[in-house]
């Protein structure tokens, strides 16, 4: 079985995701053939807008394959990065309606080709995170993009928590574009493929879905996450009673402190940049961040040995070197993410 299925439907490219048994995690494979095929579908007249969905009940696309970059470890798969974010700066970019119909788990790499297309549509079973702080990684993939222009500082807390959200928080954060039952989605495909413009089948279709988070947790995300580095979010969080912020903060404790003082950093920084010089800061990250031995720890603990227990270097927040920080974001001494003309 193929990884990625392409079809022609009406005048709908239709992309599926189809290596259900990982959980729809991209491989390089699957990285060159989807930029393959959009390049292809930009130049036919024929197809008016592209629809991405999964074959997978349980997940959209979890991320990229993280077990094959921990066993590179010595020589990590530059390659499939600089691919990967040229693919994200595509679907960005992309001339023709790109919607994309997100059920189930939707992190990492998921986002990527999800989150920066023009139409975002959640199911009721989404579960949307940017968990990479947990690995020793970071929240790549355009989300220094991404997360700085979310509701509030609702994007900071995402990326220094990996926090989960689900339909109602995804909609009101401005993480997806309409809230539509999954059920439904086959419709949107149906219609769409048969000539009907996208925004009046979305309007059709949508929902109004609350939030899962309170008015007194969007209060404490969005003064304790105001605050100018990683130590003032600490101490606000500290000095914050509530359990919602107790919660948070033991959570950030428990993430690898050199991930999350870059991920503070790289939305701090995307904020002022537009969506290629993001992906270029994130290359430049991934390059620094696969030498440091907290990605290697954070993937042991979690994928390979399941131990749940990573020793993280330097093992706590205070301890983090701002000078080491910093590196992550400098020039490269080789070639830099270069950009198609589209």
């Amino acid at each position: 079985m193929n990884d990625i299925l392409f079809e022609q439907r009406g005048v709908v490219g239709l992309v599926t995701l189809n290596r259900v048994k990982a959980l729809n995690a991209l491989s390089h494979d699957m990285i060159v053939q989807l930029t393959d095929q959009l390049d292809a579908w930009r130049e036919n007249d024929n197809i008016k807008a592209v629809i991405v969905t999964s074959a997978s009940e349980k997940a959209f696309c979890a991320g990229g394959d993280i077990r094959h970059m921990w066993e590179r470890k010595g020589n990590p798969p530059f390659e499939f990065f600089y691919a990967e974010y040229r693919l994200n700066q595509k679907i960005f970019r992309y001339p023709k309606p790109y919607l994309s119909l997100i059920d189930g788990i939707v992190m990492g790499g998921g986002v990527g080709i999800s989150l920066h297309g023009q139409y975002r549509v959640a199911g009721e079973g989404i579960r949307f995170a940017m968990p990479e702080v947990g690995i020793g990684f970071f929240p790549d993939v355009g989300g220094s993009y991404l997360l700085p222009r979310m509701k509030g500082k609702s994007g900071t807390y995402c990326a220094m928590s990996g926090a989960r959200l689900k339909q109602g928080a995804c909609l009101d954060l401005g993480l997806v574009t309409h809230a539509v039952t999954a059920s439904k989605h086959a419709s949107i495909i149906e219609r769409v493929a048969a000539g009907e413009a996208v925004d009046a089948v979305l309007a059709d279709l949508a929902e109004n879905v609350p939030s899962e988070l309170s008015d007194a947790e969007m209060a404490t995300i969005n003064t304790a996450f105001a605050a100018a580095n990683v130590s003032d979010i600490v101490a606000a969080l500290e000095d914050d009673p509530s359990e919602f912020a107790q919660t948070t903060l033991k959570v950030i404790r428990s993430k690898s402190p050199t991930s999350v003082h870059v991920a503070f950093e790289q939305v701090m920084r995307g904020a002022k940049l537009d969506f290629e010089d993001c992906m270029r800061l994130e290359y430049r990250i991934v390059h620094r961040i696969l030498q440091d031995e907290d990605f290697y720890e954070g993937v042991r603990a979690t994928i390979v040995d399941k131990d749940g227990a990573p020793k993280w270097n330097p093992a706590d927040l205070e301890s983090v070197n701002p000078s080491l920080i910093a590196a992550h974001f400098e020039p490269l001494d080789g070639p830099e993410l270069e950009f198609e003309t589209q």
